[in-house]
């Protein structure tokens, strides 16, 4: 699947709900799906500052493509960052980082949470995009 067609899958799955107390149960859902992460992953280098709950992101590139893999120790965190691991792993460093990551603003997601964890969505985002703007 390309990106662009995650990105589409997202809006559409998060579509089909009406209320946002149903899209917070979809997002620790999704959280819950999360591969494991390794405790021993789980260090100061990779932690995204700017969270309140504690977020852990690695990346490994293959064959030109980035894989992310996270973990949080909130459940709504841990969804959020778990939709962006599902869009984002597997495309290019390229890719991602010239991407706009406007999906989160179509499903709704920034002005939905509080501010804390918007702040803390954005840090992600800024996360990501810098691993992909390094090369990992």
């Amino acid at each position: 699947m390309t990106l662009q067609e995650k990105k589409a899958a997202v809006i559409e799955d998060f579509s089909m709900y009406d209320e946002w107390l149903d899209k917070y149960e979809y997002l620790i859902e999704l959280g819950k799906n999360l591969e494991p992460f390794p405790d021993e992953k789980k260090t100061d280098d990779r932690l995204i500052k700017g969270c309140q709950s504690r977020v852990w992101l690695d990346v490994r590139e293959d064959k030109g493509k980035l894989y992310f893999s996270a973990d949080s120790d909130a459940v709504i965190t841990k969804g959020i960052i778990s939709l962006l691991v599902s869009v984002y792993s597997g495309e290019s460093a390229e890719e991602i980082a010239e991407d706009d990551f406007a999906f989160l603003e179509s499903i709704g997601l920034r002005e939905n949470l509080s501010p804390t964890r918007a702040g803390g969505l954005v840090s992600m985002v800024d996360t990501i995009r810098t691993l992909a703007k390094n090369g990992r």
